[in-house]
């Protein structure tokens, strides 16, 4: 598993929404990037920032947070705690 490190967080983004709330369906081409997933590792944190997130919390975070990992066939997010904006 991949272990993050100083403050550093492992989110796995929550899927894209495929339907409308009026049921049509959207096509590849028009999904948005999910905000939102869930911790699923987090770092120690730093000596004079501990850890405000932990294991499980659902996030949110910024359109462009992040680098894209792929880890065993799942697309994960590594960012920093700074780049959480609030969790759920």
């Amino acid at each position: 598993m991949i272990k993050p490190l100083a403050d550093r967080v492992l989110v796995e983004p929550k899927e894209a929404e495929t339907k409308t709330a009026g049921g049509l369906y959207i096509p590849d081409t028009a999904k948005e990037k999910p905000q939102q997933g869930t911790v699923v590792a987090a770092g120690p944190g730093k000596k004079d920032e501990p850890m405000e997130v932990k294991v499980g919390d659902t996030v949110l975070y910024g359109k462009y947070s992040g680098t894209e990992v792929s880890y065993e066939g799942k697309k994960y997010l590594i960012m920093k705690q700074s780049d959480i904006l609030a969790t759920l």
